[in-house]
């Protein structure tokens, strides 16, 4: 599970994403969950929009803004089935969530130590999420919120080393966890895709295409 990443700047998203310059409200670029972070949408007219939402996913029928567990990161696997996620998967409001990297911790050496995941062409990520607009029934405060969509990486030779090992689980049967890479040429059909059209896209970034180590 990925808990902390850095975001591009605003002009870097705008340019890497072909869209219009927006004035949106300043976010920290150093995100922890229920931090306020950028993410790209499906706008009305097809074009993308830049939105600024908290780092948790709210579903419509929460009571209030801030859950008592966690929703920053979503199970692939799980998200057609759990109550928190299935409503806005199966409405298919999936997003890009830009990355210039993300942190992992590697425990090979016994303790935590946070890995950084940049990508070798120096371009940001753009990861996948699913993404919501939760309105509070007393107050009418409409909140913009999303979660990272992450694979298995059981079979990854670097992904697999990141997470604390569960000395109960066999190698190979961890369930260790990976963010997913949207590409360029992937936008459109990962934003407007049907599930059945995006079930190849559930995969780890490519061994070629990360550049990581300690941080």
């Amino acid at each position: 599970m990925c808990t902390r990443y850095i975001t591009p700047d605003q002009a870097d998203i705008e340019r890497m994403w072909h869209i219009g310059r927006h004035n949106q409200p300043k976010w920290a670029r150093d995100l922890h969950p229920r931090a306020l972070g950028p993410f790209l949408r499906q706008g009305s007219a097809g074009t993308l929009d830049l939105v600024v939402g908290t780092w948790s996913l709210i579903p419509h029928w929460s009571k209030t803004s801030v859950l008592k567990y966690s929703t920053c990161n979503c199970r692939s696997e799980e998200a057609a089935l759990k109550p928190t996620f299935r409503d806005v998967w199966h409405k298919g409001q999936r997003c890009i969530i830009p990355a210039l990297s993300f942190d992992e911790p590697c425990w090979e050496t016994g303790k935590n130590v946070w890995w950084r995941f940049r990508r070798r062409d120096a371009q940001p990520w753009g990861l996948a999420g699913l993404w919501n607009t939760w309105t509070d029934r007393a107050t009418g405060e409409v909140v913009e919120s999303y979660t990272m969509l992450t694979v298995n990486a059981d079979d990854h030779p670097i992904m697999n080393r990141m997470h604390k090992p569960d000395p109960k689980l066999p190698l190979g049967q961890q369930d260790k966890r990976s963010t997913v890479a949207i590409e360029q040429h992937d936008v459109e059909r990962w934003l407007r895709g049907s599930a059945d059209d995006i079930k190849s896209m559930f995969v780890p970034p490519p061994v070629d295409l990360i550049e990581a180590g300690p941080v």
